[in-house]
């Protein structure tokens, strides 16, 4: 099965290379508190910082137009 080959080799990753994992294809977007005002964070797929902004859509539209895949975390 597919799904099982695709654990395995991810199971078999160094950490190193698991981290390289959607470098380039997928950023991540957090909420957070800045100076108390909500404010999202868009980071890269490695945890690299990229930029803050003041809202969730704000930080999807900045991901696409840099040729990312945003997720949330929350």
């Amino acid at each position: 099965m597919k799904t099982e080959h695709t654990s395995d080799i991810l199971r078999h990753l160094s950490p190193q290379a698991f981290q390289a994992l959607g470098m380039g294809h997928v950023a991540y977007v957090r909420p957070v508190m800045i100076q108390d005002r909500q404010a999202y964070a868009l980071h890269a797929a490695d945890g690299t910082a990229l930029t803050l902004v003041d809202s969730l859509e704000g930080a999807v539209v900045l991901a696409r137009q840099n040729d990312l895949d945003a997720v949330t975390l929350q």
